[in-house]
């Protein structure tokens, strides 16, 4: 994974473009500014964003490729964000560290998937957010139709409602949706697809 990932972030443009997720600039505008974390960053787009908006800032990814690029959109855009390289077990998060977490098509392989959306829960302070938008399982009818629109393939990396009830257990539940949205994000991220949206604030 870590292969695929620093050869995609290698090209010149950024995979996934510069503009920030729309889901996630609609929910941060509504949370008073403090500690937020992004894991699975890649080109940085909604780090810097929120970077801009007077958010302090921690991202992390696997890939190298990825954070040099996120630290040049930041240079850019005359901000700065920290950003580390490495799994999330390389980390020293603090408990209770952030704010809010931004899970902004976060996948990773299903045999950890659980395992590290638990930990994560563990980052965010008692009335934190977590400001979640991933492709739904259904999300590979989508990719057969328009293989545009990316996305895992592997269905144990696609997510579900349930799922995110199990992960996230101790949240109360602001927002939890299946939908159809129309992605236009960058090079890989095109077309008609179906993705998991939730926000939840930690009890």
């Amino acid at each position: 994974m870590k292969k695929f990932w620093n050869e995609r972030y290698a090209q010149d443009e950024f995979a996934y473009g510069t503009e920030a997720n729309h889901f996630l600039k609609e929910q941060l505008v509504k949370i008073p500014s403090g500690k937020i974390l992004f894991p699975a960053e890649g080109e940085g787009r909604n780090a810097v964003y929120a970077a801009t908006k007077s958010w302090n800032v921690t991202a992390f990814d696997i890939s190298e490729e990825g954070k040099k690029k996120a630290e040049k959109l930041a240079k850019q855009n005359g901000v700065s964000i920290n950003y580390q390289v490495g799994e999330l077990e390389n980390h020293n998060f603090a408990q209770e560290e952030f704010d809010v977490i931004a899970l902004i098509y976060a996948h990773f392989p299903g045999n950890i998937k659980e395992e590290i959306n638990k930990k994560l829960n563990e980052y965010l302070k008692p009335n934190g957010t977590i400001i979640f938008e991933a492709f739904s399982k259904n999300h590979l009818s989508y990719i057969a139709k328009n293989e545009k629109v990316g996305g895992p393939r592997e269905i144990g990396m696609l997510y579900s409602m349930d799922e995110i009830k199990d992960y996230f257990p101790n949240f109360e539940i602001l927002m939890l949706e299946e939908s159809e949205i129309e992605l236009e994000e960058g090079l890989y991220h095109n077309g008609l697809g179906s993705v998991i949206r939730f926000v939840g604030r930690k009890k």
